[in-house]
């Protein structure tokens, strides 16, 4: 294939087709006998229907038919579908099967970096003499995951990362495409823009409100058109719209800012209460600037300064990134839990880092529906506030307290 050298580098990603619809199939027939395969019904995976809660977390093909979302409500898909069939998620056999995948990725592949649970891309540079032309591979791969563990995968090829996922996204199911630098003019540019990375429901609403419509109208546009109206982020976009990679590439860096708060106490914290209440104000504070920003964050960390002047610092990598105040507040406390020694604490900051836009949250079974309800509730308070100032509504947390805690950069 001309694209390819035997030199040359080259990236594959690998995406599971509908993975938690195909890995629950799996599971009703491998654990619980079952004859049936729920992807040849109208099935989703996504809660108990004799409940009636919960939302989409997958569906198959027919039930695509009816026009049913990944994310929409249960109940709301049960609309849709007179004949639907919901089924609970097994998520401890998802992340067996995710595993078996990895270590299936582990035996052809130098570097395998695992993207999500059921997405990873495989650095495959250097290996033409071993396996031959990539392409050609590449089928093999995939064929083989089907055959050995019984799903099937979408493999993306290109010379960088961005251009490998993309080209993973193109037909579906069981496919292999290849979209090199010479091919995005063809294949990528007349896509529409909520088709490239990064561009989430937000961007994508003011990028038609511009007039730009599809990834090559991205690229066309003036790169200080973008820079101005989306700063940091339409940089981002602009390039990877040019099909121009540098993020995927080290995820250790941020592409954005961070956000950070921290306040020194007038009296030395010695008891956990007083902290999560401060905790609780700081985390506020952090998430309003990133909603009112329109970003996520995807590590979160705290630091205490105790009565000796000595430091310390702890942060964790989330399941998804958030903006959350509640989510960042749950895990910004169980950091502090972790770190605190009982030493009284003169100053406690929190900071968000490696943000991105807040359109390209990805689903995780940890938290279901409740990440967009807890959403709402904030969007409804930051509202409030813009209207009738910072002091027109406060949380529970706040009343109970008899302690200052509220004056915090909003």
């Amino acid at each position: 294939m001309e694209h390819v050298g035997k030199q040359q580098t080259i990236y594959f990603h690998i995406d599971v087709n509908n993975a938690f619809l195909s890995w629950e199939a799996l599971f009703r027939m491998r654990e619980l006998g079952e004859i049936q395969d729920i992807r040849e019904l109208d099935a989703i995976v996504g809660g108990d229907i004799s409940k009636r809660r919960g939302i989409v977390l997958a569906k198959s093909m027919s039930a695509k038919k009816y026009g049913i979302k990944t994310g929409e409500p249960v109940v709301s898909a049960m609309r849709k579908c007179p004949t639907l069939q919901s089924f609970e998620p097994h998520m401890w056999y998802y992340k067996e099967q995710s595993r078996a995948l990895m270590e299936l990725f582990q035996k052809y592949a130098p570097v395998v970096d695992q993207y999500s649970i059921d997405e990873a891309f495989l650095d495959m540079s250097g290996t033409y003499t071993l396996y031959g032309e990539p392409v050609a591979f590449a089928h093999k791969l995939k064929d083989e995951i089907r055959e050995t563990l019984g799903f099937t995968v979408n493999i993306g090829i290109s010379s960088n990362r961005l251009l490998a996922k993309m080209a993973s996204d193109f037909t579906k199911p069981d496919k292999v495409h290849t979209l090199f630098p010479d091919e995005i003019q063809k294949k990528m540019w007349p896509l529409p823009v909520e088709d490239l990375f990064y561009v989430g429901k937000s961007t994508a609403s003011r990028l038609h409100a511009l007039g730009i419509h599809t990834i090559g109208d991205i690229a066309k546009t003036d790169f200080q058109v973008m820079q101005s109206n989306f700063k940091s982020h339409g940089v981002v976009i602009y390039n990877f719209a040019n099909g121009i990679d540098f993020t995927l590439e080290d995820r250790t860096e941020a592409v954005q800012k961070g956000y950070g708060n921290s306040t020194t106490i007038p009296y030395d914290i010695k008891d956990s209460e007083d902290a999560y209440h401060t905790i609780l104000g700081l985390c506020e504070s952090i998430c309003v600037r990133m909603r009112r920003d329109e970003v996520q964050a995807l590590v979160l960390s705290v630091e205490l300064k105790d009565s000796n002047f000595v430091v310390k610092r702890h942060q964790r990598t989330l399941l998804s990134p958030t903006d959350v105040t509640d989510e960042c507040y749950g895990i910004a406390c169980e950091l502090f839990d972790e770190l605190w020694d009982g030493s009284p604490i003169r100053l406690i900051g929190v900071s968000a880092n490696k943000v991105t836009d807040a359109g390209m949250r990805q689903m995780n079974l940890f938290d279901m529906d409740s990440h967009d309800r807890l959403k709402n509730l904030d969007q409804a308070l930051d509202s409030i506030r813009d209207k009738y100032g910072s002091g027109a509504v406060k949380r529970g947390g706040f009343l109970t307290s008899d302690k200052k805690i509220d004056k915090y950069d909003r």
